[in-house]
């Protein structure tokens, strides 16, 4: 039987919204501007605005997770 994955601990995707984090840890800093729409393996998407070129693309919830926030 598979281990459950405790998510209470996780914050809900819409609370990151403003926030800003990097691509890795090298990477552009983006900001999360809004809350996209729900995959069918559970994780959300999430559009981001790269803060470097202006371009917004959509980032899964659970990359964003991984990257680290930006002061």
């Amino acid at each position: 039987m598979p281990a459950s994955i405790d998510t209470t601990s996780l914050p809900l995707p819409a609370s990151l919204v403003g926030t800003w984090r990097r691509f890795g840890l090298f990477g552009p800093v983006y900001e999360i501007i809004s809350v996209g729409d729900n995959l069918a393996n559970g994780d959300n998407l999430m559009r981001v605005r790269v803060v470097e070129s202006g371009e917004e693309l959509d980032y899964r919830f659970a990359d964003i997770l991984d990257d680290p926030k930006e002061r």
